[in-house]
């Protein structure tokens, strides 16, 4: 009888090992996608809860998000890792690195995978879906977008006996409105600000049709040259300027640092208006007791809004993998790109749900509801018609063109002359280009 007992006990205990061990082999053959992103605070939580969503949606595939630093850092890493196991299957990059990695030949387009599977990418916003094309081919899928918008202090304004500026406003209506702002406080608030930033004077060039790269902004052929000193340019720096002398305006500098002390500014009352990207919305309706009122990019007086280019980054596929987890890598990008998730993403971050689909969400309607001002940068990119001015910059070194605008704008801010700074700005990045051009054969 022990024997037998024992001969039961022990069907039973390899029964139960067998078991298990099968289900460790199932987990331990799903394919391991690597993925590499930049994303910190809420960006980073909710990039772990989709890979978490997406490994228990289905049992091929494994994704693992894994923290790089830096957009910067990860297009050096992504340089010196592409073809050995320590690169990803799939990786997050922002998008003035589009046309270096278009034409590194490290990557699978996504296109392949949309013609393959029909993938309606009708559904996608157009002006995002076009920043991160090149010659008709869908290079990279965009994710994280976002729009530069104007923040103003609803409640404060209305403190103050302000009327709010309206949906699409011109440079002076916001001159008026700092002005207001300073004047009624008694310089206790500061009306306005403007970061230096080169990416904000792409934009204010891109509102006015205004192409910063020949070549029509690179979409035509590998630009040759840029023109900086332009109409656009000059009329942004000029309504800066005028709104310096007005004392109505507080200059916070360059870079992140900057950034963080204008909203810090804003958010305790010491600052009316800013110009910034969309995805310090979530950042500003959590830190803010205040109304937040939000408009549209600022522009010229007597133009049309042409609308402006997205920041953010795109997810790329690495070609360096094999079939099975390329394909692992597109079923993932895939399912982030679903209405829900988009929407969940903009909800969560206060980057832009890209799917348009998105907005019937209940997750969208209720955001609105709650934050009415948090519709505006999603109206503004989806009435936005794509051209070559408000589509991105196709230019290898768009990051030495950022330095070099952004020292002229520095320059502007104390009071050098402004065609000087430009032009200045602008011969630096010609001879960068001519350089690169002839060293890559273009």
């Amino acid at each position: 009888m022990k024997l037998k007992a024992l001969g039961a006990l022990g069907a039973i205990l390899l029964l139960a090992l067998g078991v298990s061990g099968c289900v460790k082999s199932k987990a331990a053959d799903k394919t391991k996608i690597v993925f590499w992103n930049e994303m910190t605070g809420p960006g980073q939580v909710q990039l772990t809860k989709f890979a978490n969503e997406f490994n228990a949606s289905q049992s091929k595939y494994k994704v693992v998000p894994e923290f790089e630093g830096s957009y910067n850092e990860v297009v050096q890493k992504i340089n010196h890792t592409h073809g050995s196991n320590a690169s990803p299957a799939l990786f997050q990059s922002f998008e003035i690195s589009t046309t270096q990695l278009a034409n590194s030949k490290m990557t699978t387009p996504v296109q392949k995978f949309i013609d393959r599977d029909h993938y309606d990418m009708s559904k996608i916003m157009p002006v995002a879906k076009k920043f991160y094309s090149k010659n008709g081919v869908q290079v990279s899928m965009p994710f994280n977008t976002s729009q530069p918008v104007l923040y103003y202090n609803q409640s404060m304004l209305k403190r103050l006996g302000i009327k709010n500026p309206p949906k699409s406003p011109s440079y002076s209506d916001i001159t008026k409105l700092a002005t207001e702002i300073t004047q009624k406080s008694k310089g206790k608030i500061k009306g306005m600000t403007v970061e230096e930033y080169a990416w904000l004077l792409e934009e204010f060039m891109a509102n006015q049709k205004e192409r910063l790269a020949n070549n029509q902004n690179g979409r035509e052929k590998t630009p040759t040259k840029i023109k900086l000193d332009t109409p656009a340019a000059k009329h942004a720096m000029e309504w800066v300027r005028e709104n310096i002398k007005k004392k109505n305006f507080i200059n916070f500098g360059s870079g992140s640092s900057a950034e963080a002390n204008e909203i810090a500014a804003f958010l305790s009352g010491k600052l009316g208006v800013f110009i910034q990207s969309s995805a310090y919305i979530g950042q500003l309706t959590t830190g803010m007791k205040d109304k937040l009122g939000i408009t549209e990019y600022p522009h010229a007086d007597g133009t049309k809004s042409n609308g402006v280019a997205i920041g953010g980054a795109s997810m790329w596929i690495s070609n360096d993998k094999p079939k099975n987890v390329q394909e692992g890598a597109w079923q993932f990008i895939k399912f982030l790109m679903k209405p829900e998730n988009q929407a969940k993403w903009q909800q969560q971050t206060g980057y832009l749900a890209l799917n348009k689909d998105s907005q019937k969400t209940k997750i969208l309607k209720d955001l609105y509801k709650k934050v009415p001002a948090a519709k505006v940068p999603g109206e503004q990119l989806a009435h936005t018609k794509p051209n070559s001015a408000n589509s991105g910059i196709l230019l290898e070194g768009l990051i030495q063109e950022r330095v070099l605008t952004q020292t002229a704008m520095q320059q502007i801010y104390n009071g050098s002359n402004i065609d000087k700074s430009l032009k200045t700005a602008q011969d630096g990045m010609n001879e960068y280009i001519k350089n690169n051009n002839r060293a890559n054969g273009y």
